[in-house]
C-alpha cells in the first residue's frame, strides 16, 4: 500500500506541473501578440518621428535631403528597424543605409503596394514589398505631408526583418522557460518538503491504528511544536490512544478483579456444598458450614447487584428527569436510622450536627440515598469499637456539605488517590472488610460526577472523614402582597 505521503506529494506535483502548464500555453498565446503588437507599437512611433523629422527638414518638398539620410540612419540604429522614403510614385528617394551606392535607392514599390499607400494612407502587414526585400519583413507606413498646404509629399516606410521579431520572442520564451523551470522545481522542492511534512504523522497514525485494531495501545505518534490543524490532530490522537490505553487497563482489570471476586466465593460454596453431600462435613456441623454457604451466596449477591448499579450507571448515567427538590436532611436521618443495630452493636457513639430546618437540594433522591449509605457502610465497617462516628451537615454558596467521619485505622496515604477505583481495597480494608467487594466507594464517585458533584476524604490520626457535596435547590419565589 502507498503511503500518504507518496501519494499527497503525487497530488500536490501534479498540481503545480498543471499550474505551470496552463501558465504556459497562456503565455504562449498572449505573450508572443503582446510582444509582436509591441515591437509594432514601437515602430509605427518611429515612422511618426520620422514624418514630422522629414516634413521639418524637406522645406522645399524634397525628400533626398543628405541631412534627412543622415537622420534616418540615427534612428535606424537606435530602433534596429531599417528605414527608408519614397515619393508619391512610389520610387524610394532616401534610405538609412549608409552605403552611398544604396541597392534600394532609385527602386520603384510595386503597383500593389501604392494602390493601398494612396487608397488608405498607410500599410500595416508582413511583405517583401514587390520583392524590394529577399525575405518577409514586417512594415509600418506613415505619410509624409507638406508643412505649407498639408498635401502628402511621400511615405515613410520602416522595417524590420519578420524573424529578427520571432528571435525577440524566442529569447523572451526561453527566459521564460527557465525562469519556469527553476521555479517549478524550487516549488516541487517545497511540496516535497511540505508533504513530508504533513503526511509523516498521519502515517504514523494510520500505522498505530493497525496496532490498536491487534489490541496494542501503546503506541503514539510523535508531537513537535507545529500548532497548525495536523497538530492539533496529532495531540487529539494521542489523547484519544491514552484514553483508549486506559479503558482497556480498566477493562483488563475489571475482568481480573470480577474474576477474583467471584472465585473465591464460588469455590467457598462449591467445596463445602460437595462436603456436605459425599458426608465428609459431619451432619452435627452441617448448620455451620450451611451458614457459611449462605455468607458466601449473599456476598455473590451483593457484588453482582453493585455490578449491576454499575452498569447501569455508565450506560445511561443519572437522568436528568429523575433528578428532583428533596431534603437532604431527611435523607441522612432515614439512612442513619437503618444503621442503628448496626451501631449499636460496635457501640458507637453518634456526633450529629445536623441543621434544625430543611436542607432543599437538586438531584436524584434514590442516587444521592446509595451514597449516604455506602458512605455509612463504609464508615461503621471501619470504625474502632467504642468510638465516635461523626455524621454532620450544613450549607454555603449554593451547596449543601455532608460529612461521614470515623475513628479508626486510617487508610495509608498511597492509597488515598485510588480509593475510588473499581475493586480497589486498602490494606485496612484487606484485614478488616471481609464482605466487601471494592465497589461501594466507586459507585459513590460515579453518581456524585453524574451530578457534577465533588467528593474529598481525608485520612490522619486516625480520623478517616468523606465529605461530599450537592446543589440546594433554588429558594422558592415569595407571594406578593395584595
Amino acid at each position: 500500500m502507498k503511503s500518504i505521503y507518496f501519494k499527497n506529494f503525487a497530488a500536490t506535483a501534479a498540481m503545480v506541473v498543471l499550474s505551470f502548464l496552463f501558465l504556459g500555453v497562456a503565455l504562449v498565446l498572449l505573450g508572443r501578440s503582446y510582444v509582436i503588437n509591441n515591437y509594432r507599437s514601437g515602430m509605427e512611433t518611429n515612422a511618426q518621428e520620422v514624418s514630422r523629422s522629414a516634413q521639418a527638414l524637406a522645406s522645399d518638398g524634397e525628400l533626398n535631403d543628405w541631412s534627412l539620410r543622415m537622420t534616418l540612419s540615427t534612428l535606424s540604429q537606435i530602433s534596429g528597424n531599417h528605414i527608408f522614403l519614397c515619393d508619391t510614385e512610389g520610387t524610394v528617394v532616401s534610405c538609412s543605409d549608409m552605403n552611398i551606392a544604396c541597392v534600394h535607392l532609385g527602386r520603384t514599390l510595386d503597383n500593389a503596394t501604392m494602390t493601398s499607400l494612396r487608397s488608405g494612407g498607410e500599410i500595416n502587414q508582413i511583405t517583401t514589398l514587390g520583392g524590394l526585400y529577399d525575405t518577409p519583413h514586417y512594415v509600418v507606413t506613415e505619410p509624409i505631408r507638406s508643412a505649407y498646404n498639408d498635401t502628402i509629399i511621400g511615405y515613410v516606410f520602416v522595417s524590420a526583418d519578420s524573424s529578427t521579431i520571432i528571435e525577440g520572442w524566442d529569447t523572451f520564451l526561453l527566459v521564460f522557460l527557465a525562469a519556469s523551470a527553476a521555479v517549478m522545481a524550487i516549488a516541487l522542492l517545497m511540496a516535497f518538503m511540505t508533504s513530508k511534512r504533513m503526511a509523516k504523522p498521519l502515517d504514523e497514525m494510520a500505522r498505530a491504528t493497525r496496532h490498536f485494531a491487534h489490541g496494542d495501545f501503546s503506541v503514539r505518534v510523535e508531537e513537535d511544536d507545529r500548532t497548525d490543524e495536523v497538530g492539533a490532530l496529532v495531540s487529539a490522537f494521542n489523547t484519544m490512544a491514552d484514553s483508549l490505553e486506559k479503558s482497556e487497563q480498566r477493562r483488563n482489570d475489571f475482568i481480573a478483579n470480577v474474576s477474583h471476586e467471584l472465585k473465591t466465593p464460588m469455590t467457598t460454596i462449591a467445596g463445602y456444598a460437595e462436603g456436605l453431600l459425599d458426608g465428609t462435613i459431619p451432619r452435627e456441623n452441617e448448620d455451620k458450614y450451611l451458614a457459611i454457604i449462605a455468607e458466601e451466596t449473599q456476598r455473590l449477591s451483593r457484588l453482582v447487584r453493585s455490578m449491576l448499579d454499575i452498569s447501569r450507571m455508565e450506560s445511561t448515567g443519572t437522568s436528568l428527569t429523575r433528578r428532583r427538590e428533596f431534603d437532604l436532611l431527611e435523607v441522612v436521618i432515614s439512612t442513619l436510622l437503618s444503621f442503628e443495630d448496626r451501631a449499636n452493636a460496635k457501640k458507637l457513639e453518634m456526633d450529629l450536627r445536623l441543621p434544625e430546618n430543611h436542607v432543599n437540594v437538586l438531584g436524584d433522591p434514590d442516587a444521592i440515598t446509595r451514597v449516604v449509605y455506602n458512605l455509612l457502610d463504609n464508615a461503621i465497617k471501619f470504625a474502632d469499637e467504642g468510638s465516635t462516628l461523626s455524621v454532620s451537615l450544613w450549607k454555603t454558596d449554593g451547596k449543601a456539605y455532608v460529612s461521614v467521619r470515623d475513628q479508626g485505622e486510617t487508610i495509608p496515604e498511597s492509597d488515598l488517590p485510588f480509593i475510588f477505583d473499581r475493586f480497589h481495597k486498602s490494606d485496612r480494608s484487606r484485614s478488616l472488610d471481609r464482605d466487601g467487594v471494592g465497589l461501594g466507594l466507586y459507585l459513590v464517585k460515579s453518581i456524585l460526577d453524574a451530578h457534577g458533584e465533588d467528593i474529598a476524604v481525608t485520612s490522619r490520626d486516625g480520623q478517616t472523614a468523606f465529605v461530599f457535596t450537592v446543589t440546594l435547590a433554588p429558594p422558592a419565589p415569595k407571594e406578593k402582597k395584595k
